[in-house]
């Protein structure tokens, strides 16, 4: 029976993101549909990862019949994590391999500390932050609501797996140190971490991403 791919697209961007149009393309011809959900949900001002979890589980219902392998992009890589983990006795089931792209650990986390502790006091007291949204090419407002439903989740190091799991990081990434997908790796014979010298986009690395997955989805 043939896989459904489903992909699971970073922090403000899009289901028409690089790295997915990418992916989408060289698996449609080879007759595979990449399904990519959009995880601004509810919207992006109002983003919470506990939408971004449910959006990831009602598309894995969506899917036909069939294995799921799952592909997360930055942030998506966190849905993902979180995903499985609270939904492992319900739709997690059918997922049975996963990739990680520069996976979003330790989220909340990192992200407080390069905001600064007055900018993180100003978005909690306003109730909003500015932040330039990729996906939709403007500055938009995101809502307090993404910190206070983030404190309900771990950094994702805890999160158990039990699936052939590949992970690709760049060695200059700006964004998630790679040292961190390396303590994810460390001590889970499952998880094979492929390191990269480029940045947290990857962008010039997708074809070597692509060669591997082949290999890795069996493809």
């Amino acid at each position: 029976m043939r896989p459904n791919i489903l992909y699971l697209h970073g922090f403000a961007s899009s289901p028409g993101g690089t790295k997915a149009s990418a992916f989408r393309e060289r698996l449609a011809a080879r007759g595979l549909t990449l399904h990519v959900p959009d995880l601004n949900v509810p919207d992006f001002e109002h983003l919470t990862l506990t939408a971004m979890i449910e959006a990831a589980a009602e598309a894995v219902r969506q899917c036909p019949p069939g294995p799921v392998y799952l592909i997360g992009s930055s942030l998506g890589g966190f849905t993902a994590l979180h995903f499985l983990d609270r939904r492992r006795a319900a739709e997690a089931q059918r997922v049975e391999r996963l990739v990680l792209i520069a996976p979003a650990l330790a989220f909340l986390g990192r992200h407080s500390v390069a905001l600064g502790a007055e900018v993180m006091a100003q978005w909690q007291a306003r109730g909003w932050l500015p932040v330039y949204h990729d996906g939709y090419q403007r500055q938009m407002r995101l809502r307090h609501d993404l910190v206070e439903d983030l404190r309900d989740y771990s950094g994702g190091f805890d999160v158990a797996l039990d699936i052939p799991t590949l992970i690709f990081h760049g060695r200059r990434d700006e964004s998630v140190d790679y040292r961190l997908s390396e303590r994810f790796a460390r001590d889970r014979d499952n998880v094979t971490l492929r390191l990269f010298d480029s940045d947290h986009r990857l962008l010039d690395c997708v074809d070597a991403m692509w060669e591997e997955m082949v290999v890795f989805f069996d493809l």
